[in-house]
């Protein structure tokens, strides 16, 4: 009998259906980094898959960083910025002292160090002891050894605070806090130093062209002679500190008193018609010898805990 067969016969290959091109597929075949487009077309033949696109590279965005307008502009703005406020800093700093008189304190060669501290420690020997001027306007150290300078005073500070931390180290008492000390100390005297002088000549109406940096380099011309002082305690003992500490004592004392004899009693004959005839002349004169004598006495507060 036979059987009716709807549809296909049982004993026909049933066919595969070929995969659809337009619809979406789960996953992809990606073995093949070479080839930009895969077999259902979903990659542009330009799009690169094996690297990182141009865009991405170091210098290619280097090259667009200062090729970008908006960056540029960024940048000049910020140069603009900071060249105004370097000149308001050199503007405000012009206001507490002149950047130009500082530099004249610091023009010096290394002919007129030699000689200057050939006269602080052998003061006796030298003979012309005036500042020498052009056109109302002193000449600078370099051209002058009599003019003042603030470059041996610098100088002379940071040995001295050198020279502080080696006897220290040497005697087993080091430490920052120790040397910090120090430190401060030796830059609190010239202060008060400096500042008793100012107040001095304001009370007693004494004009002379002594400035500020004048009197920071004569009382800064002490640490010479603490640095000699402390080297001949380290090498011979408490005797070579003592011999050390009279010699420079006392030529710092002859220094001080030929090098401000030029520039405050000069001024008598001409305050002696003016406004400063009523400051009498022994007490500029006690000024002078003061200030000379006291230098002594700040060289062995600072100088005597170094040595033992």
């Amino acid at each position: 009998m036979d059987v009716p067969h709807h549809g296909y016969r049982a004993t026909k290959q049933r066919a595969r259906a070929a995969p659809p091109t337009g619809d979406s597929v789960l996953f992809e075949d990606t073995s093949s980094p070479a080839s930009g487009v895969n077999n259902q077309g979903f990659y542009t033949p330009g799009y690169n898959v094996g690297g990182p696109s141009n865009d991405m590279q170091g210098g290619v965005g280097v090259n667009n960083l200062f090729t970008d307008p908006m960056a540029n502009a960024a940048m000049m703005y910020g140069s603009s910025l900071a060249n105004q406020g370097k000149d308001m800093v050199n503007k405000e700093i012009s206001r507490f002292m002149s950047v130009n008189k500082l530099k004249y304190f610091f023009a010096v060669d290394t002919r007129y160090v030699l000689k200057k501290l050939m006269i602080l420690m052998f003061p006796y020997t030298h003979q012309d002891w005036e500042v020498r001027y052009h056109r109302d306007s002193p000449l600078t150290p370099r051209q002058d050894v009599n003019a003042p300078d603030l470059y041996i005073p610098t100088m002379a500070f940071i040995t001295y605070i050198l020279l502080a931390g080696m006897a220290l180290g040497i005697q087993k008492r080091f430490s920052p806090e120790v040397l910090g000390i120090c430190a401060s100390t030796a830059l609190v005297w010239i202060i008060i130093e400096v500042l008793v002088l100012l107040l001095s000549l304001y009370l007693l109406t004494v004009h002379s062209d002594l400035s500020t940096f004048d009197l920071i380099a004569y009382s800064g011309y002490k640490y010479v002679g603490m640095i000699f002082t402390v080297l001949c305690g380290l090498l011979f003992g408490s005797d070579g500190y003592f011999v050390a500490l009279a010699w420079s004592s006392c030529a710092l004392m002859f220094f001080i008193v030929r090098s401000l004899k030029m520039k405050i009693l000069p001024s008598l004959s001409s305050d002696s018609m003016g406004m400063g005839s009523s400051a009498k002349p022994q007490l500029r004169l006690y000024i002078t010898v003061a200030t000379a004598v006291f230098q002594p006495i700040i060289i062995y507060w600072l100088t005597s805990h170094l040595v033992r």
